[in-house]
């Protein structure tokens, strides 16, 4: 920028000598061609556009010229004033401070996805829950946000429940219950274990194991399960299982003065009773079609130790990859270090970082 300044200066300086050689004759007709291009160019652009360096050689220029002619220059005093003006207001800036801060575009994601997801949800109720999570927004905020990304006020939002949202409500208060059976390595003794599946959560209770399980047995355990519940026992409304001899008369008894109803699925297909199923096939393939079980004692310690990593360390796909009741400590980012721990003679593996 400086330089080309300078080349303008230096090309001037060239003009001013060419002119001490030229009569005055010439250079009043050439003033007179000059002012005629002049007047012909304004009336086609009245305002032209002027860069930096021709406002500083026009500036410095102009003092030169007599008092009369300087009003009628492209540069008056008034223009070179309002440069200078905004040279001043330039240098001067200060960030513009009035009205409301803008809204970080992370917490407007938040209230879209609250919104979205919760379509009975008005703007008060999502205020109430951010307020919650330590943000402090206006109902106005967030009514503004939503109109902008078209999401309509909460009644004429979806109002019908989709089948994903119903079905998952339903499992919420469902049990799943079954039985599955191991082999002893040497006596070949059939052992049968009997638990009972939380479907919302997925999480196992392992209610007992036995060589002969009668109706009388296993309407026994149930009563145990539902005295471990206590209380959570209410949150269940319906438990799945199959038409298998064990479940007698006295087992849908017992559910019934709980207030969880009976659900049969039907014969030979045991597919209907997909949640179960698919938890005898996890255990059978992480563990018992991995290791000899010797004797019922044996599988009671076996499985314990691999419920508690089920239950509490298991990543579950239909859970988004959490436990149903995670037991894993919080992350220590800070530590690069990773720990692993082997269950069952390293048959599986946990991982966490160390403290």
């Amino acid at each position: 920028m400086a330089l080309r300044l300078l080349y303008l200066i230096f090309l001037r300086l060239v003009s001013l000598l060419v002119l001490l050689g030229r009569s005055s004759a010439s250079k009043d007709v050439e003033l007179l061609v000059l002012r005629h291009e002049v007047a012909v160019l304004r009336r086609g652009n009245p305002k032209p556009r002027l860069n930096w360096a021709d406002r500083a050689v026009l500036a410095a220029l102009v003092r030169l010229l007599p008092t009369g002619l300087r009003a009628h220059r492209l540069v008056t005093p008034g223009t070179i004033l309002r440069w200078h003006r905004r040279l001043v207001a330039g240098k001067w800036t200060y960030p513009y401070r009035a009205g409301r801060p803008p809204v970080d575009e992370a917490l407007t994601d938040l209230i879209q996805r609250m919104a979205r997801e919760n379509h009975h949800w008005g703007y008060k109720r999502i205020q109430g829950e951010l307020a919650k999570l330590g943000h402090r927004v206006g109902s106005s905020t967030i009514r503004r946000i939503l109109k902008r990304a078209r999401i309509p006020p909460a009644p004429d939002r979806q109002n019908n429940t989709t089948w994903r949202q119903f079905l998952r409500t339903q499992a919420a208060t469902a049990l799943a219950c079954d039985f599955f059976h191991v082999d002893c390595a040497f006596t070949l003794k059939r052992i049968y274990v009997f638990f009972v599946l939380e479907v919302g959560s997925r999480y196992v209770h392992i209610l007992g194991t036995t060589t002969n399980p009668d109706g009388a047995w296993t309407t026994q355990q149930f009563r145990n399960l539902v005295m471990d519940l206590g209380d959570r026992v209410g949150e269940f409304r319906f438990l799945v299982r199959d038409r298998a001899g064990q479940f007698a008369a006295s087992f849908d008894t017992v559910l019934a003065d709980v207030g969880v109803e009976t659900v049969k699925i039907p014969p030979r297909c045991p597919r209907a009773n997909c949640y179960a199923e698919r938890f005898v096939l996890t255990v059978r393939t992480e563990l018992t079609d991995r290791m000899l079980i010797v004797s019922e004692r044996h599988l009671r310690a076996a499985l314990a130790e691999y419920l508690r990593h089920y239950n509490g360390r298991r990543p579950h796909r239909s859970r988004e990859l959490r436990p149903p009741r995670p037991t894993y400590p919080m992350a220590n980012l800070g530590s690069q270090q990773i720990k692993r721990q082997r269950l069952l003679g390293g048959l599986i593996s946990e991982y966490e970082r160390a403290a």
